[in-house]
C-alpha cells in the first residue's frame, strides 16, 4: 500500500516519446479510463490453462513446482524441508540482491533443482517453466499487521503456474487451508474485483521550507478516486529528522529543503529499524550539506566494515542490506567526489556479497549430490562412476558410497529420499563397473583369492562369498556375495571363479584324501573305514572308531597305510593333512 502511490504517479504522469503502454489486468480497467484520457484497450487471454489441485503434502510435490510462503522463516522451514527430502531448492525473496536472486533462479532451469520456494516476490519479474504454484500460508504481514491475500494477489502468483500453452496447477500445502470454492474459481476464471479507487501523493511539492514540503506530501486529493496514501518510509524519515532543531536550521531554504528530501528518499534497504535509519540519513545530510559530497575516507571506511564474505546466511544479507545503500548512494549524481570510482567500488562489494550468500544459500538448502544424480537419473543418460583403490564410489564426480567386493554400501550419512536416490544413481552408474569387476575377478590369480577360518572367500581385502555344506565332505559349494542389482551375468560368473577356485583347493590340499577317495581297489571293511577318514578330513579319534579298527586284517591296514594313514594310540591321522595349509582348510 504504501508504494502504491508511486504507480499512480506514473500512470499519471510519465508517457513514452510516441506512445504509452501499460500493462495489467481488467480490476485497473475502470481507473485508467478515468485518468488517463484517449486510452484504448486490448485484451490478450492466457493462452494455457489454470487450475486449482487442492491441498498437497510437500512430501508428494510433484517435480516443477513452487511453493509460496510470506515470511523468511517460512520460507527457509520449507526449503529446509525439501533438501531433506528432494534434493534442495532454489530461494526466491524480495531481499535478495537481483544478482543473488537471478543465481538462484538459475538453478530452476538449469535442472539443479526441482523446486523453488519463494516469497510473493515471486509474481513479479519472473518467467520460468513452473507446473505447479502451491500456498504454504494465506496471510501475510504488510508492514503493519497480518491480513489475508486478496484473490487478486492469489492470482499473481497462481499465475506463475504453466507457461505459453503449457498448463498449472495451484493449491495449499503445509497448514495452508484449502481455498474456498469462490476464490478458487475466481483465480482460474481471472475474475476480480474491479479497482475503484488507487493510492495517491501529491506531487506538487511545496521546498519553501520542511514544514511546506510535509505539508504538501500530506495533502489530500481533490479527486475522490485518488486515496491518500499510507505514510512512506521517506516522508516518515523526513518527520523524524524535522524534529531536530540542527537539522531544520541547515534546511532553511529551498535548494537545502530539496536536498534533505532527496537524502530522506535513500531507501531504508537495511529494515534495522526506523531511528537506525534516520540517524543514516542524518550523517548523509550533514556531510552533502556541509561539503557538497560525502567524505572519501569516510565512504571508505561505511564500506570497509561491509565489504567480508564470511559469515551465515543471515549475516550476508544483513551486510548485503548495507551495502545496496551504499550503492544507492553512490548513484546519486553529485553525492560523491569520484562518482565512477564509489559506483565501481559499491558494485564490486555487492556482488561479492551477492555471490557468497547465493553460495551459502546453495550450501543449506540445496544437496548439490542428490540434485545432480536426480538429474541424470531424470535424464537417463549414462553415468560415470569411478572406484579408487580404496573402493571409494564416485558418481559425476560425488561420492556416493563404497564398492566392497561386489556388494555396494552406500554413503551413511544419506537418508530418507536422498539415501534411495544414492542406490539408484549410484547402482545405475556401477552396471559398467561390475561387469568389468566381475572380468578381472575371473582371470585373477589363486594366489589373490583365499579363504577364512569361518568360511568367508576373500578376493583380496574384500569379502566375495562363503563356503557352505555340499553334498559331500570333498564337495565344498560357494555363495557369492553379490547385489541382485549386478545382474545374473555378473553373479554367476563370481560364484563360478570361486567354485574354480574351492574346488583347486580341495584338490592341492586334500590330496591324499582325493586318492583315498578314488581308490577302487579297497574293498570291505577297507573301503568303509576309507570313507570314515574322509568324511572326518583325514583326522578321527581312535576312540570314535575303536570296532572298525579292530575289525580290520592286516591287509586291510596295509592297503590303508598305503595312502599315508597313520594307525595313533588316540587318533588315526594322515601327517600330510596335519600340515597347516590343509588344517586351515580343515578347520573351517
Amino acid at each position: 500500500p504504501e508504494r502504491g502511490h508511486v504507480f499512480t504517479d506514473r500512470l499519471m504522469r510519465m508517457r513514452g516519446l510516441k506512445e504509452t503502454v501499460f500493462l495489467g489486468s481488467d480490476t485497473m480497467r475502470g481507473p485508467i479510463s478515468a485518468l488517463v484520457p484517449h486510452v484504448q484497450f486490448q485484451r490478450r487471454e492466457r493462452m494455457s490453462q489454470l487450475a486449482y489441485a487442492g491441498a498437497k503434502k510437500i512430501s508428494r510435490m510433484r517435480p516443477r513446482s513452487a511453493i509460496v510462503g510470506f515470511s523468511v522463516e517460512n520460507v527457509y522451514a520449507i526449503a529446509e524441508l525439501i533438501r531433506r527430502q528432494r534434493g534442495g531448492a532454489a530461494v526466491v525473496m524480495g531481499a535478495l540482491s537481483p544478482r543473488t536472486r537471478n543465481a538462484q533462479v538459475d538453478m530452476y532451469p538449469n535442472g539443479d533443482v526441482d523446486f523453488l520456494v519463494a516469497t510473493d516476490a515471486i509474481g513479479m519479474g519472473l518467467n520460468l517453466d513452473i507446473d505447479h504454484v502451491a500456498f504454504s500460508s494465506l496471510s501475510k504481514f504488510d508492514g503493519r499487521r497480518m491480513r489475508p491475500l486478496a484473490p487478486n494477489e492469489l492470482a499473481q502468483i497462481a499465475g506463475r503456474a504453466g507457461r505459453g500453452m503449457s498448463s498449472g496447477t495451484f493449491g495449499v500445502t503445509g497448514e495452508a487451508r484449502p481455498l474456498d470454492d469462490e476464490v478458487a474459481r475466481a483465480i482460474t476464471d481471472h475474475r476480480f474485483t474491479p479497482l475503484s479507487k488507487l493510492q495517491w501523493r501529491n506531487p506538487d511539492l511545496q521546498f519553501g521550507t520542511v514544514e511546506a514540503l510535509i505539508g504538501s506530501l500530506e495533502a489530500p486529493s481533490q479527486d475522490e478516486r485518488l486515496v491518500k496514501a499510507r505514510e512512506a518510509d521517506d516522508l516518515r524519515a523526513l518527520k523524524t529528522l524535522s524534529q531536530q532543531a540542527e537539522i531544520m536550521a541547515r534546511a532553511s531554504g529551498g535548494p537545502s529543503v530539496r536536498l534533505l528530501w532527496d537524502v530522506c528518499r535513500v531507501p531504508d534497504f537495511r529494515g534495522i529499524s526506523h531511528a537506525e535509519h534516520a540517524s543514516l540519513l542524518d550523517g548523509i545530510f550533514g556531510y552533502l550539506h556541509e561539503r557538497g559530497t560525502l567524505p572519501n575516507d569516510w565512504m571508505a571506511r561505511q564500506i570497509k566494515r561491509i565489504d567480508r564474505v564470511e559469515g551465515d546466511i543471515d549475516t550476508l544479507s544483513k551486510r548485503l542490506a548495507f551495502i545496496r545503500t551504499w550503492t544507492y548512494v553512490a548513484q546519486r549524481a553529485g553525492w560523491v567526489d569520484d562518482e565512477n570510482h564509489w559506483r565501481s567500488e559499491t558494485r564490486a562489494v555487492e556482488d561479492r556479497l551477492s555471490d557468497a550468500l547465493h553460495e551459502r544459500l546453495t550450501q543449506r538448502f540445496v544437496d548439490r549430490r542428490t540434485s545432480v544424480l536426480l538429474r541424470r537419473l531424470k535424464q537417463k543418460e549414462a553415468m560415470l562412476a569411478e572406484v579408487n583403490d580404496k573402493g571409494d564410489v564416485t558418481v559425476e564426480g560425488e561420492f556416493v558410497g563404497r564398492l566392497e567386493g561386489f556388494r555396494f554400501t552406500q554413503d551413511k550419512n544419506a537418508a530418507g529420499n536422498e539415501a534411495k536416490t544414492l542406490r539408484s544413481a549410484a547402482l545405475a552408474a556401477l552396471t559398467p563397473q561390475f561387469h568389468l569387476r566381475a572380468d578381472r575377478f575371473y582371470n585373477a590369480p589363486d594366489t589373490e583369492i583365499d579363504f577364512t577360518e569361518q568360511g568367508g572367500l576373500m578376493w583380496g581385502e574384500h569379502a566375495v562369498g562363503k563356503l557352505v555344506a555340499g553334498p559331500d565332505a570333498m564337495r565344498p559349494q560357494v555363495q557369492a556375495f553379490v547385489d541382485d542389482e549386478a545382474g545374473a551375468d555378473v553373479a554367476e560368473k563370481v560364484t563360478r571363479r570361486l567354485q574354480h577356485f574351492i574346488d583347486r583347493q580341495v584338490q592341492a590340499l586334500f590330496e591324499p584324501l582325493v586318492g583315498l577317495s578314488r581308490d577302487e581297489e579297497l574293498s570291505g571293511l577297507a573301503r568303509g573305514f576309507a570313507v570314515r577318514m574322509v568324511e572326518a578330513h583325514g583326522l578321527v579319534a581312535r576312540a570314535d572308531v575303536s570296532d572298525e579298527v579292530k575289525a580290520l586284517d592286516q591287509d586291510a591296514r596295509g592297503a590303508l597305510r598305503k595312502h599315508g594313514i597313520r594307525f595313533g594310540q588316540f587318533t588315526i591321522f594322515m601327517p600330510l593333512l596335519l600340515k597347516p595349509a590343509p588344517t586351515r582348510l580343515r578347520l573351517v
